[in-house]
This record gives structure tokens, sequence and C-alpha cells, in this order.
């Protein structure tokens, strides 16, 4: 299936002891496909693929079949994929090679393999939200995105693995992913089929869902890039809530560019959500080779740094001077406290999802696992007059948070923290459980909890993006975050683009 004839040996590059070779000249010969590239053709970028597509270097039905075969092999073990959409895949694939061959071309995702998280509704297809009780509900719509995306031109796949309810634990019915990078490594959450699928080349990009961090735990946790875009920016209509309020759509990719087009792909007002905005999406690849000289980037050494693995902190700290090496200027900026944020995030969060799921909750709670079952507890517990107060908090603290933004061209942070091993068996655990678990995995490794990074954005509604930035000593990626003003992403895309030109993080994947 798959011949290596040389291999480039990148070398330390700050990595300690750690070695790592990138195949760049690989053969295909599988479905019909015979291929010398740069690097295998299942972890090409949209923008490399979308010009083969264009000029007959391949046809989308050739690379569909050799995605679905990957899938089969890989995903036996890695668990991220719920449903495979092969009949309607393949025969979508060959629609869009008729559509080529008579002169319509749709633009970058013709005929490309992509998948969706399965919180989002596909016509005729099992939507399950990773939820028991909604195992036999199949959407008689497609989620607005979806449709955006096959208008684009895409190929889907097929629905991509997550956590229950896009909470954090898992339903015992439904298998864990596991993280190409390591089998004991979380894979992040809620979107964790997204993020293993897009970090092993099953699929060329995916779509999460991010409501405090669901896209970036993941995007970092695989070591992949991740756009959760401003609240609005993208519709959510057909896609199972979790939180109304705090809820986003967003892409996953292997490099920034393909995020920018995933998302123009995506964005746009919509009539059947109301909280979808009316602005104009921009041409997210106009200006993406612009470079960041003379762009000011935000910087707060206590909330960046502190808490933080020591790797990691040297990685960002690599990051400012590769930024500061290609014009930008590096700006002190201060994070309004968190403290609030961080303890009233679960309780809006809870009370929003126990209302997405009073049909069914408490009525059929046997139904549920035992994290999300205890989740939605908390939140019928939660009375209104702590709603109006979480409500004040949240409104002052985005204003702030807006406004140190506003600041700057993009603020600089860790995503996440970094990759870290979990108890086997945890994530079907209560939320009890989880917490005791992980605050001691943190504590041991004398971590800031990843909710610091994740949670202020959920808040505010401001796009945030993740790009890989290194490597530990162990072989784990490390991951970086820019923070934008409101509907500024097309600026964290330009700022992310010329960091990957600049270095080859994101050219590196898992041995799978």
């Amino acid at each position: 299936m798959l011949t290596t004839s040389r291999r480039k040996f990148i070398g330390q590059m700050g990595l300690g002891s750690l070695a790592i070779f990138i195949p760049i000249g690989c053969t295909y010969k599988q479905s019909g496909i015979d291929i010398q590239g740069e690097s295998p053709l299942h972890y090409k970028t949209i923008v490399e693929i979308s010009k083969m597509i264009k000029s007959n270097e391949i046809s989308s039905f050739d690379l569909t079949q050799l995605m679905l075969d990957r899938i089969e092999t890989v995903d036996a073990s890695l668990h991220s994929f719920l449903t495979v959409m092969k009949n309607t895949a393949l025969e979508r694939a060959r629609e869009l090679d008729k559509e080529l061959e008579a002169g319509k071309y749709r633009g970058f995702l013709h005929g490309v393999p992509i998948a969706v998280k399965d919180l989002c509704y596909t016509k005729g297809v099992p939507t399950t939200g990773g939820l028991k009780v909604l195992s036999d509900f199949v959407p008689d719509f497609d989620a607005t995105v979806v449709s955006k995306l096959e208008a684009a031109g895409a190929v889907l796949l097929g629905k991509l693995n997550l956590t229950e309810g896009a909470m954090v634990g898992y339903h015992p019915d439904f298998k864990i992913p596991n993280n190409p990078w390591g089998k004991d490594l979380w894979a992040g959450g809620s979107s964790s089929g997204s993020g293993v699928a897009t970090a092993a080349g099953l699929c060329f990009g995916s779509l999460g869902t991010d409501t405090g961090g669901s896209i970036r735990f993941p995007s970092m946790a695989n070591g992949i890039v991740g756009l959760k875009p401003s609240y609005g920016r993208v519709s959510r209509h057909g896609v199972l809530p979790l939180a109304e309020s705090l809820d986003h759509v967003g892409p996953m990719t292997r490099c920034v560019a393909d995020a920018a087009i995933m998302l123009e792909a995506i964005a746009g007002e919509d009539p059947n959500d109301a909280t979808s905005l009316s602005e104009p999406v921009p041409d997210m690849l106009k200006d993406i080779d612009k470079g960041v000289a003379g762009l000011r980037i935000g910087f707060d050494r206590e909330y960046a740094l502190n808490g933080v693995d020591p790797g990691l902190a040297s990685a960002i700290e690599r990051v400012i001077e590769v930024l500061e090496g290609l014009g930008a200027e590096i700006v002190e900026v201060k994070v309004p406290d968190l403290t609030k944020v961080v303890k009233t995030w679960i309780l809006l969060c809870a009370a929003e999802a126990a209302k997405a799921h009073e049909a069914n909750f408490p009525s059929r709670s046997e139904e549920y696992g035992a994290y999300f079952r205890e989740f939605l507890e908390i939140g019928h517990r939660v009375n209104p007059s702590e709603i109006a107060d979480i409500r004040q908090i949240r409104e002052s603290f985005s204003t702030a948070f807006r406004a140190m933004l506003s600041e700057v061209d993009a603020m600089l942070s860790p995503a996440a923290g970094s990759p870290f091993a979990i108890p086997e068996g945890l994530q079907y655990k209560s939320l009890t459980h989880w917490n005791e678990a992980i605050s001691k995995i943190l504590k041991a490794s004398s971590t800031k909890h990843p909710a610091f990074f994740a949670f202020p954005h959920n808040y505010a509604g401001t796009p945030a993006l993740v790009v890989p930035c290194g490597f530990s000593d162990k072989g784990l990626p490390y991951t970086m975050q820019l923070s934008g003003g409101f509907l500024e992403e097309a600026m964290l895309c330009r700022i992310g683009h010329a960091y990957e030109k600049a270095t080859d993080w994101n050219l590196q994947h898992p041995p799978v």
C-alpha cells in the first residue's frame, strides 16, 4: 500500500533527544492510484489535493476510495468514525468528477473528502451526538454547515465520534477514540473523533464544535489546526446543542490555509438560525500571505506561562522569537481575571444543557452515561437568580476581554496545555471521578487547567486559532493559540499561516 522511498531527517530543533522522520517521497498503489508526492497522499493539505483534483492528476472517486480503504484499515484501532458513508461518498465523488469534466469547478473543496462531527444533522443518516438516547435518530434534513460544504463540492466520508452530548465523558455504548500519538493519551473532547481523524489522515479536514474548548482541546491533543470562529459567524441550525449561548461550529485541519478555506465555505447568515450574523463573509485567503510585519501580538506572560508545562512554555517563547523575526511587535497585555469565568461556565453550560435535553432528561435518565447524567443534574439545580448573576459576570468579563483584544492584532498563548496520559476507563466514569482524576494529573505535572485558555473565548464569543508549534522530548505535539477580536478570523489565519511557513511543525504526523 505504501512504499517509502526516502526519509528526511528533521533533527533536534530544540526537541531534546527526539529524532523525527517525515516521509517525503511515497508511492501509492491502491484503487488505481500511483502518485509520487512529497508526503503521503492522505496527509496532503486541502490546498495541495484540490490542485491535483482540478488538474486531473487524481479523480475524486479514486481519492475517496483510497480514504475509505484507509479508514477501514487504520480506524479499526482509532475509533474516530461512528458512521462511514461509503456508498453515498463514492456516488458523490463520481458526480463531482463528472461536473469537473463538464467544466464546472466549485473551488478548493471540489471533490475533497471531509468528515463532520456527529452533532451535525445529515439527511437519512443517523446523528447521535454520542448519546444512547438518540441512537435511533435519523434527521430528515442536513445541518446548514453540511449543506454549505456540499455546495462547496466536498465529499462527506462520514460522521465522527465524540463525547456524550459534546461534554467530557463517554457513554459506555460508544467506543473512545484513540489518540494516534499514543493510545494512553487523551484525544481531547468533545470533538475527539474530529481531532483523531484529521491528525491520522483519515480525512482532509473535519468539523468540530466548541462550547468550552471542544475544537481546541482535541486540536491540542492531536497536534492539528483548529479554528473556533466568532459566535454567530457559522450557523448552528441542525447541530445538536450543548449550550446555545456558548456553542460554536468550526473547522479542524492540518494547515491554517485549509481552516480558512473550510471556514469561508460554512460561514454566513442563515435565516434558520437567529443567532447567525449578517456581516459578509470575507475572502479568507485574500490577505493570508501578507505576513506579520508591523502587526502587534499581545502577550500576557503570567497568563500564558505560569503553571504551564516547562517544555510548552519554552515552545511558546520560541514562537515569540519566530514572530519577532518575521517583523511582528510583541506587546504586553493583561488578561482580565478568570476566576469567576471558570467557576460560572460550568453552571451556565449545565443549565443550558439541561434545557436542551428536557425532552429526554430526567424522564429517560437511565439511558444517559454517568458523566453527562451528573452534569445535567447540576443544570437542573441552577436557579434563575444564579443565571442572572452569571450573565452579569459574563457580560462584564466579555467587555473587558474584547477591549483587551482590541488593543492588538492578536494575542498569543498556549492552546490548552499539552497532551497527557489518562487512566483507562476514566472517560466512562462520573463527573466527580473525572474532576478528581484530572486534578491529580494536572497537579502532578504542575500544569494549569486547560479551561483557563479555552473558556474566555466562549464567554466573549471571540475567535481563536490553534496551530502546532513544537514537540516535547517524548515526541508529543505542542500547540499555540492565537486569540483575536470579534470577527477577526482572517487576521488570525494570516498570522498563523505566516508562522506555519517559517516552521514545519504542521508537516509532522503521527506514526499511523
